[in-house]
């Protein structure tokens, strides 16, 4: 068994999802795969029960009814991948913005470099961006020095969705605490994981833009990341109990 888990949600990833689960089985390093998809309408959650015939220890999928959000989804999946026993738990989008090829630096940055969590980062050196608009570029990167400057953390890319977990940072935060369900959501967890203590690396990425499929974003998640930092800033950090 593998000690590592990617968790990929989905809602109508029909024209990625199966690509995604291929390439992510073709890596030198065996990882497993939880695709927790919301009732996605598209027929995706058949995709993955096809490929489960395919590869049947490795590529699990958990069916949620409705669209509750990012958010919870990751926490559904830490959840089921702490009760297996994974040791490493990975987040990715399932429309290949993050770079698969990837997923093993993040690995060895906690496995073997003794970080506690690790990011695939758009901007530490090395890092960046392939197919943005100027605009998007410039509110992205100055939304991170707008967290930064208010919760006081050195991670420079605050909202990457990249991110690997070890066990102990998930078996010691309180994620039913967790309450944001967008791009706030991906703040809190980093925000309270170095509020308890824990190490994190950048492992700098390129990341691009989806070419299948519709993009996820509105403006309700993009004011819930505003507001919530603030909300964040006077937020008391728990531990699980």
């Amino acid at each position: 068994m593998s000690d590592s888990l990617v968790i990929i949600p989905t809602y109508n990833e029909k024209e990625n999802i199966e690509k995604m689960i291929r390439t992510v089985h073709s890596l030198p390093k065996e990882f497993h795969v939880l695709i927790v998809d919301d009732g996605s309408p598209d027929g995706t959650a058949d995709i993955v029960k096809t490929l489960q015939t395919e590869f049947p220890e490795s590529l699990h999928i958990e069916e949620r009814t409705g669209k509750l959000g990012l958010g919870t989804a990751y926490i559904h999946g830490f959840k089921w991948g702490l009760e297996k026993g994974y040791g490493y738990i990975f987040e990715m989008d399932a429309d290949f913005s993050h770079p698969v090829d990837k997923l093993p630096a993040l690995y060895e940055a906690c496995a073997k470099d003794g970080f506690d969590f690790s990011i695939g980062s758009r901007y530490v050196k090395g890092g960046g961006v392939s197919n943005w608009d100027k605009y998007r570029l410039f509110l992205s990167y100055f939304a991170s020095i707008y967290v930064r400057m208010i919760l006081w953390v050195r991670i420079k890319d605050t909202t990457a969705g990249f991110m690997c977990y070890s066990r102990k940072v998930l078996e010691t935060i309180d994620l039913d605490s967790i309450k944001f369900i967008g791009y706030a959501f991906q703040i809190e967890m980093k925000y309270t994981a170095t509020r308890l203590g824990f190490k994190g690396k950048e492992v700098p990425i390129i990341f691009k833009d989806r070419e299948l499929g519709n993009s996820k974003m509105d403006t309700s998640i993009f004011k819930e990341a505003i507001f919530g930092v603030l909300k964040l800033r006077f937020k008391r950090i728990s531990k699980k109990k």
